[in-house]
């Protein structure tokens, strides 16, 4: 059973932007972090914007300064701006939660992709 719904992805020019949404449907232990995670053909899955409970966030170092992660707790969405898009973002976005480091190391959960809960993925193509 699905909890979490990703959408947003798309097809767009380098340079383009995206707005990815997550909606989670089902109870989540609200003191954990929340993540986006991206897969691109032939590579392996990496975390590349984590949130904690107290919206502490964390950054993969290629989506520093493009990418935004930021969440509405009353609505349970998760949200991923994506600004200045290459090549390389392309991949299929996934997000994910109940990650259990504490606020205040958020990074763990970028570095470790510890996520208890995935959801389905939604893709995005960066392409001239």
């Amino acid at each position: 059973q699905v909890h979490l719904t990703a959408s947003g992805g798309g097809s767009v020019q380098p340079g383009g932007s995206l707005r990815l949404s997550c909606t989670v449907t089902a109870f989540t232990d609200s003191m954990t972090a929340m993540g986006w995670l991206r897969q691109g053909l032939g590579s392996a899955r990496e975390a590349v914007a984590v949130i904690g409970f107290g919206g502490r966030t964390s950054y993969a170092e290629s989506v520093k300064g493009r990418f935004t992660i930021s969440k509405d707790d009353g609505d349970d969405i998760l949200y991923l701006q994506l600004n200045n898009l290459k090549p390389e973002d392309t991949g299929m976005y996934y997000c994910a939660d109940e990650c259990y480091y504490s606020d205040y190391d958020v990074a763990s959960c970028l570095r470790l992709g510890d996520f208890a809960r995935w959801g389905q993925g939604t893709q995005v193509t960066v392409t001239s």
